[in-house]
């Protein structure tokens, strides 16, 4: 009986580290993302810029596309301020968006004069 309670002992004290990582590993704090996380939003940034390149208006591939759980940033550079803002509308209305902040620039037109 002593035999099978070390034994009992031994396999638990071998198993503990292995279950305590278990848990901890799915801990995350807020400047970190789990691997779901991280493909979930590299799917999303994905769809977005697809959505962005599709549009027959505007074709707006110099938007570069970034998300971090569900709220996506838009950066680059577009030629009107209609494009900036339908950059916004595409973004917002495609499934998985939290958020979009639209840091997308207006080029100046420089005047020839």
């Amino acid at each position: 009986m002593k035999k099978q309670h070390i034994i009992t002992l031994s396999l638990a004290l071998c198993l503990s580290p292995m279950v305590a990582s278990v848990f901890t590993g799915c801990a995350r704090d807020d400047y970190s993302r789990s691997t779901g996380e991280y493909i979930d939003d590299k799917t999303l940034a994905l769809r977005v810029g697809n959505a962005l390149g599709d549009n027959r208006e505007y074709k707006l591939d110099a938007v570069e596309v970034r998300a971090y759980r569900g709220n996506v940033q838009l950066s680059g550079f577009v030629n009107t301020a209609d494009q900036k803002k339908r950059a916004g509308e595409i973004t917002k209305n495609i499934e998985g968006v939290k958020s979009v902040e639209n840091n997308i620039s207006v080029k100046e037109k420089l005047d020839s004069n």
